[in-house]
């Protein structure tokens, strides 16, 4: 039987040339080496592969990356490690800039428009107002002269109160005249002139006790001057008949005092019971005929009438509501704008609801046994 041959162990030097599982003929292990044979573009070099001939980022050695079905994926200019670069923020909006984009300007147009209308009828409806009041108080005036005078102890008692509906009536009354109680009410315009009128009281005679020997201002006419001593202010003597138009009181003035000897400055019932005792009527009279006459220097009055008549009321509420609608155009627009502003703004965006949905409800587990 001849020699067995054993295998020879080996040697810490041979252990350390041979190469061991996994390893390449270098030593180095085997992903290693085909990471240094094969290296793998790093994402911050895919963006620089040739696209049409040229170097995307301007390196000879990129290569494009490939999408998953085996193609080229396309490659955008700036982006940086394949994160596209983020827009300009747009300034936010504002008043002045929303007012004047086109749409807002073409409303503002069309609105000042309608304002302009609107404005416009209102006006025409004043114009109708002044013309239908003026119209309406001719005819109350014609009427006020045409009717028959009544004794005032038929209208009006004195110390009772003056209703407006008595402005203007016409009455008759008898007495005589107090020309010692004679006063001028200077600063009252007749037309375009200035002057005073002549206020004279009337000591009533009557058969009705209620009336007897109660006093009655009377405004006699208009002067053209404010001295009481001037000549053409003699009154009557003796009894008068007079007739003439109601008119209320006035307010009180000055102290009778105060002014100047044979003057006041208001027609007032109140100041005058104590200039010349009462009973006295809480208006007064404006003559339109005596008898006997008076002097001719002393002109007429036209007739009173109440004051408010000069405008028609149902004129003036359509002119309001014309006027009322012009300025809602207006408004209507400042609305839209703000509108305007807050829809470009985002504060019109429906809320983003959470990804994630309901949480499922929790399934009853009987415990094992």
């Amino acid at each position: 039987m001849g020699p067995v041959e054993h295998p020879r162990r080996a040697t810490p030097a041979l252990r350390r040339l041979a190469p061991r599982a996994g390893t390449s003929d270098l030593g180095r292990p085997v992903a290693a080496q085909a990471a240094v044979n094969h290296p793998t573009p790093s994402p911050s070099r895919a963006h620089e592969a040739r696209v049409g001939g040229r170097l995307w980022g301007g390196s000879p050695a990129a290569t494009r990356p490939r999408d998953g079905r085996g193609g080229r994926s396309p490659s955008r200019a700036g982006y940086r490690d394949g994160v596209p670069p983020t827009p300009p923020a747009e300034p936010p909006p504002t008043l002045w800039r929303v007012a004047r984009t086109p749409r807002m300007v073409g409303l503002l147009v069309l609105l000042l428009a309608v304002a302009a209308v609107c404005g416009r009828l209102g006006t025409w409806q004043l114009e109708r107002a002044e013309v239908r009041g003026a119209a309406a108080q001719a005819a109350k005036l014609a009427e006020v002269e045409a009717q028959e005078p009544v004794p005032i102890a038929d209208v009006l008692l004195p110390q009772t109160t003056f209703e407006g509906a008595l402005v203007g009536r016409r009455v008759e009354v008898t007495g005589e005249y107090e020309a010692d109680g004679q006063l001028l009410v200077p600063g009252r315009a007749l037309g375009d002139r200035t002057g005073s009128l002549v206020l004279t009281p009337l000591r009533v005679a009557s058969d009705d006790p209620a009336v007897d020997g109660a006093v009655l201002p009377v405004v006699r006419g208009w002067v053209a001057t404010d001295d009481p001593a001037a000549p053409g202010l003699d009154v009557p003597t003796g009894t008068v008949m007079v007739t003439g138009y109601l008119q209320a009181s006035e307010d009180s003035g000055a102290e009778h005092g105060a002014q100047a000897a044979g003057t006041t400055d208001s027609i007032s019932s109140a100041e005058l019971l104590g200039v010349w005792g009462g009973p006295i009527w809480t208006g007064y009279a404006v003559l339109t005929s005596s008898q006997p006459a008076q002097d001719v220097t002393i002109e007429l009055l036209p007739p009173p009438t109440r004051s408010g008549t000069g405008l028609n009321i149902q004129n003036l509420g359509y002119a309001a509501q014309w006027f009322v609608f012009g300025g809602f155009a207006v408004f209507l627009w400042v609305r839209l704008l703000k509108d305007e502003v807050l829809r470009l703004s985002g504060a019109f965006d429906p809320e983003e609801e959470p990804a994630d949905g309901p949480e499922p409800a929790a399934e009853n587990r009987t415990p094992s046994t």
